[in-house]
């Protein structure tokens, strides 16, 4: 049995156009080490996000018909951001089966983060051009159920802090900071006013009668205000 074959076994999926497959494996470090112009799973990577966010928005739709655009946003982001995605690439075991060069190799690529989440995007990208977007349901479906079924209903109001990172992550590697901006009150009756940072940019501040509480409702302020710009300005105007 060829390793596509075996690769097809483990992902439950018969590609009719195998070349698709190939090019979702291949990493973009083996042109740059050949020095060459060579096809590589970029562009499958960015169909894939696409589509992998078009399936989850429309199951997180029909199936948590009580959650807010706000919860929708947060349990997509959860579902689709970096660290999830290399999860269940490793999972699934697609990091032997990847096509990388000697010196990607040599540092650890085939479990790299980034790299185990960009061939998770590119493979079901190159699902769905193989066998369109039924394709792609039945197989992210079957791989995310367990989140589906058990964790995100849960996923309420309760821990501001950590929905705020699980959104952030879904477009960035770098976690939010938390700075303590003042300090007021007697020994006895403290209060404190923290701010929530990331990538430079402050986005909430909160207070509370310690720095954890601050903190806690500085994320709730930054995650109001993410879901804010978040909101159409058609429904906005409706």
């Amino acid at each position: 049995m060829s390793e596509l074959d075996q690769l097809q076994a483990i992902l439950g999926c018969q590609f009719k156009d195998r070349a698709l497959l190939r090019l979702a494996l291949l990493h973009p470090s083996v042109a740059q080490e050949q020095g060459i112009r060579l096809q590589n799973n970029q562009r499958l990577e960015f169909l894939g996000d696409a589509v992998l966010s078009l399936v989850l928005s429309e199951t997180l739709y029909r199936r948590f018909p009580e959650f807010t655009e706000g919860q929708l946003t947060q349990a997509r982001a959860r579902l689709v951001n970096r660290r999830f995605l290399a999860e269940r690439a490793r999972q699934l075991g697609l990091g032997p089966y990847m096509v990388i060069s000697r010196s990607e190799e040599a540092s650890g690529g085939r479990d790299r983060i980034s790299n185990l989440a960009d061939t998770f995007e590119a493979l079901v990208g190159a699902l769905y051009l193989d066998g369109g977007v039924e394709a792609v349901r039945e197989f992210v479906l079957r791989l995310f159920e367990p989140e589906l079924s058990a964790e995100l209903p849960s996923n309420g109001t309760d821990n501001p802090k950590g929905r705020l990172q699980e959104l952030l992550q879904a477009t960035s590697a770098m976690p939010p900071a938390y700075q303590l901006l003042a300090t007021s009150g007697p020994d006895h009756d403290r209060r404190y006013e923290c701010a929530v940072i990331h990538a430079g940019k402050e986005l909430g501040r909160g207070q509370g009668r310690s720095i954890k509480e601050a903190e806690t409702a500085a994320a709730a302020v930054a995650l109001q205000k993410l879901q804010g710009e978040a909101t159409p300005d058609a429904e906005k105007d409706a």
